[in-house]
Parts: structure tokens; sequence; C-alpha cells
């Protein structure tokens, strides 16, 4: 018995392992690509290590694009969403979770019902909407759709409601108001969904590509999954080493950002039952 225990133990590390290594490879390629000549990044068979490491293409992607402006416009835009889609998704939750309202269940089953649409259906409402406030072409542009989420609204609820009545029927005995409770109480208990929240936010609005593309035209207001978008095809062929110095350098904030919160988001995905 105990051998067998020990050899499914194997099987399941080998099995993690190979699974780790099909998910970091194509991140250790984006790196190895990126040191590489155009040549190298298109030889076939292909090479996995540069012949000499071409530290320049991280040079060349700042003088060809305004790539800092891309990271400022990125970082804006996203800053904005991460912080508003935050807020009102966990007052959304709470009302959702304890206050009492006329439908309440028939408007949060409506909402979900956002969840089971494609996204895509909702681009040409929500242009004609930026149109109309003309700001095409701005940043604003960029943030506006995305300062709500239903999904995120989802998570906190489902936090919201771990947390015991008694805390706040208490805090209410006390005198305290439930806007009181709610910044008091409530966010000081849910720091983990929050962060868990802030992340999914985080991703949304710094990999969003197909909106900042229809939305935005000038190249000073693109972001950088719309600037990096716009080097393929650049120049008569692709420069691969280029697109993925690029990809490389867009994606360094977000790694930062999980290596520092990354128990805080699994904590909040346990108890939220996201998982």
């Amino acid at each position: 018995m105990q051998k067998s225990r020990t050899t499914n133990k194997i099987l399941v590390h080998l099995l993690l392992i190979l699974g780790s290594v099909m998910m970091v490879f194509p991140f250790i390629w984006m790196i190895l690509t990126s040191l590489k000549t155009r040549s190298e990044a298109i030889k076939v068979p292909p090479t996995i290590l540069p012949e000499v490491p071409q530290w320049e293409n991280y040079r060349r992607i700042f003088e060809i694009f305004p790539f800092g402006n891309f990271y400022f416009n990125t970082f804006v835009s996203t800053l904005m969403i991460v912080v508003v889609q935050t807020l009102l998704c966990a007052l959304a939750a709470y009302a959702f979770a304890r206050l009492e309202f006329p439908f309440r269940n028939f408007l949060f089953v409506l909402l979900l019902s956002i969840l089971m649409v494609p996204g895509q259906i909702f681009l040409i409402p929500q242009y004609l909407v930026i149109q109309k406030l003309g700001l095409l072409n701005t940043i604003p542009a960029l943030f506006l759709p995305g300062l709500f989420s239903a999904f995120g609204t989802f998570l906190l609820r489902q936090f919201f409601m771990t947390i015991p009545k008694e805390v706040e029927e208490a805090a209410i005995i006390d005198g305290c108001s439930r806007v009181r409770i709610f910044f008091t109480i409530i966010l000081p208990l849910s720091k983990s969904a929050l962060i868990s929240q802030g992340i999914f936010a985080l991703l949304f609005g710094w990999n969003s590509l197909l909106w900042p593309l229809i939305i935005n035209t000038s190249t000073e207001k693109m972001t950088l999954t719309a600037g990096l978008a716009t080097l393929n095809g650049q120049y008569g062929t692709t420069d691969f080493p280029l697109i993925m110095a690029g990809s490389f350098l867009a994606c360094i904030p977000l790694i930062i950002v999980f290596l520092i919160f990354q128990k805080q988001f699994i904590e909040g995905i346990a108890m939220s039952g996201g998982k």
C-alpha cells in the first residue's frame, strides 16, 4: 500500500512538472526570441539560443515607437479601471449580499446574464456612446467601458456572504450606518477578495486589445497591446524579435504585481468560491 502511494505521488509530481514546463516554455521562448536577429527568429529548423544576444532590440523598440507613451496610456487607463471598478463592484456586491430590496434576486440573475454574452456584442454600442460624447482618440475612452464588471460583482458578493451577519448587527446596535459599516468593517475584512478583484481588473485593463484598437487610431493615444499589434507586418516583414522585446517589457509590471500579491490573490479566490 505504501509503495502504491509513493508511485502515485511520483506520477502526480511528474505531471505537475510537465504542466509547469508547458506553461513556462512560451514565456522563455519569448525572452530568447527577443534576443535574436530577425533571420534567427524565422530560421527553420528553429534555434533555441541566440548566437549573439541582441540587447539593442530593447533600445530599438523605444526608437521606432513612442513606447513610453504606450506605457503611460496603459498605466493611466488600467489604474482607473482597477480603482473605480473595484469600488463600484464592491458597492454593488454588498447591496446584493446584505440589503433587502425588491427584485434583488432577479436583478442579480440579470447581472450574471451579462457573463453569458460575448463581449464583442457591446463594441458597437460602446463605440457609438464614446463617439457621441466626443471622446474618440482620448485616454478616457480607453477605460470608461471597463469601469464596472459583472464578474467582479459576483466574486465580491460571494466573499461578502461569508462574513458573519452578527458583525454587522452588532455595529447597527452601536449606531453605525450602512455606509460606515461598509467602509469601516466590510472592506477591511475583505482585503484578500478586493486584491483578487483588483488583479483581475488589472489583467483586463492591461491586456485589453480589441477595444483600444477600435477606439483610438492616434499612435500617441495607443496602449501597449494596440501599439505592439501595429508592429505586426510593419516594414515589409514582421520583426519578431522586436515584438517579443516589447511583449516582454509589457509583461514585467504584471509579473511584479502577482509576485507581490500572490498570497492574497490565491486566498481571495479560494474564500470567495471563485475556484
